[in-house]
């Protein structure tokens, strides 16, 4: 068998020799290509690729079976996963690699040629390592390349050249704050960052942006249908400048860096005004800041929007409607608890009633209803606030959170004393609401006479409508999901998520998931003898109640979303 130094092409070297020696070109073929691609000043792959001569998948196939070297799909790769700034970007760029990891002094490289030699003695130099090469298609290894190599420098400097019609919304810095507003936070390419990262988050339905300094980069987050996801790394230097800007039209102190801050910006988005809710919070390496997006329209979608069942939708508007009662929505953060309250705000909100709130912070503006912002600094915290609100001749009363006894005492008083009340508690489902009403100290007589209806709330994402495929589940995965076998009779088929252009991995937008109880007489009964969540769920179960991986199955059933997202999201 013949050997690479056998081969009758001694003139040829590396990739060349290799293709000529597997049969893949000619050496006529092979030698003219060597020539234009030292003529044009590029590697002979890229000859090669662009004369067509050779595939890319056939190339990295030929090479790794020829050389004996390991081959790698760069498309199984997560490219958020690949080490940063492990060696230049220049030289990534220069010579067409990507590091995939390190183990002791070895430092693995994804590159098209591993016969480049000069490449090799560049980057042992460069990190003190000993490269090992991994062989990857070109065409696959050029885009993330080209992606990782984006400096966000000059993508910074192409958004100064962009024309942005946003208008910022902010009130006239004091002096003292002028002085202090030097040209850094002025900085045109740092402005237009901004507004371009706040445009993108809106384009892209995000609920949250996160600007994230760490100790040798700094990272732009959004979190779009409930999942964080990275969007760009700028450069770390214009950390401080972007955190000035925030601060600035947050009306924030820009020279207090040493403690949390939460401020609000608006921002003129077309004919469109948009609230943006600023935390900002000391970390090791500089302030991280969180925006999150506040939509008015979102609090417009009415109620058939939201996912509610028929049967769940007809309980709660006839539980809002009575004159008086509490009625409490529950679920952990970034469960939808605020859209669900003021959706049942903007039914109730009419020229006849009188509606006030008390919210840590009031996150969207209801014009008609009297909005207060809890401020602990002046004294004016939740209990205060339920307290005059009882003085001014409510109808209906929103209260953000239910953190205490203090609070529940007042707000079930307001409540057995012919108003309708409204509030969030952090809990798991319905009935253990109610027993932490119970650990929080609130009598059980009273727990009975004035709550009259519980929601428990997740949200699942949506399947996209584009690309859904039907799903094929063994019966006992859906049995163990919950399903019952009269469920199974055939008549409908589960889908699963694939992913298109228009989605995000097989989902766009996200749907509620609903567990809505109302307090009957046998629940009132269990509270007055103290039972537990577990005997409040059992009865509930008997009155129709369905649980929140029940009310997820249906959404299954319907095609909503998948079978893995409603387990991932329930939990039980």
């Amino acid at each position: 068998m013949d050997t690479l130094a056998d081969a009758p092409q001694s003139s040829l070297s590396g990739v060349a020799r290799v293709l000529v020696h597997a049969g893949k070109l000619n050496v006529k073929t092979a030698e003219d290509l060597v020539r234009s691609a030292k003529e044009q000043k590029r590697s002979f792959i890229s000859a090669v690729l662009s004369a067509g001569a050779v595939n890319p998948s056939d190339l990295a196939h030929t090479l790794s079976s020829v050389l004996a070297m390991p081959l790698l799909d760069l498309a199984a790769v997560d490219p958020q996963r690949l080490p940063r700034n492990v060696i230049d970007a220049k030289l990534a760029t220069q010579y067409q690699v990507l590091v995939l990891g390190k183990r002791g002094n070895r430092l693995f490289i994804a590159g098209a040629d591993p016969t480049d030699q000069e490449a090799a003695e560049r980057i042992k130099f460069a990190t003190q390592l000993t490269p090992e090469w991994v062989i990857v298609e070109h065409d696959k290894l050029s885009r993330l390349v080209d992606a990782a190599t984006t400096t966000a420098s000059e993508s910074l400097e192409s958004l100064v050249a962009g024309d942005f019609e946003f208008d910022v919304t902010e009130e006239d810095t004091s002096a003292s704050d002028a002085a202090e507003v030097t040209t850094d936070v002025e900085d045109a390419p740092v402005v237009r960052f901004l507004q371009k990262m706040l445009i993108d988050a809106i384009n892209a339905r995000a609920s949250d942006l996160h600007f994230e300094p760490f100790e040798y980069n700094y990272r732009v987050r959004f979190r779009v249908d409930g999942e964080l996801r990275e969007i760009t790394q700028p450069p770390i230097a214009i950390k401080d400048k972007l955190a000035s800007r925030i601060k600035v039209i947050s009306r924030l102190d820009i020279a207090e860096k040493r403690v949390p801050q939460d401020g609000r910006m608006k921002l003129k988005f077309g004919s469109k005004a948009i609230d943006f809710r600023v935390s900002t919070l000391p970390t090791l390496f500089a302030e991280k800041i969180v925006i999150r997006i506040l939509d008015p329209s979102s609090a417009k979608l009415g109620i058939e929007a939201l996912g509610y069942e028929k049967v769940e939708k007809d309980r709660l508007l006839e539980a809002i409607k009575r004159p008086y009662g509490m009625v409490l929505v529950t679920g952990p953060t970034g469960s939808g608890k605020t859209v669900s309250l003021y959706t049942c705000l903007n039914i109730l909100n009419q020229p006849g009633v009188n509606i006030s709130t008390v919210e840590d912070p009031a996150e969207i503006n209801l014009p008609g209803v009297n909005q207060v912002n809890v401020n602990d600094k002046a004294g004016l915290n939740f209990s205060v606030a339920l307290k005059a609100f009882l003085r001014q001749d409510p109808d209906v009363i929103m209260v953000g959170e239910i953190r205490d006894l203090d609070t529940a005492d007042i707000a079930i008083k307001a409540a057995q004393t012919g108003h309708m009340v409204m509030s969030t508690l952090h809990t798991n489902d319905a009935p253990t609401t109610l027993t932490r009403l119970m650990n929080m100290g609130v009598a059980p007589f009273n727990i009975a006479s004035s709550v009259i209806l519980i929601t428990a709330q997740r949200l699942a994402r949506k399947l996209c409508e584009n690309c859904k495929a039907p799903a094929d589940y063994p019966r006992e995965a859906l049995l163990r999901a919950g399903f019952a076998e009269s469920d199974l009779d055939g008549s409908w088929k589960p889908y699963r998520a694939v992913g298109c252009s228009s989605c995000s991995n097989g989902y766009r937008g996200r749907v509620g998931i609903y567990q809505v109880m109302p307090i009957s007489e046998e629940i009132q009964r269990i509270i007055l003898t103290q039972g537990n969540a577990v005997d409040i769920a059992k009865q509930a179960q008997q009155e129709g109640v369905r649980d929140l991986r029940q009310s997820g199955l249906v959404k299954v059933r319907a095609g909503v979303t998948t079978l893995e997202e409603v387990i991932s999201v329930t939990n039980e």
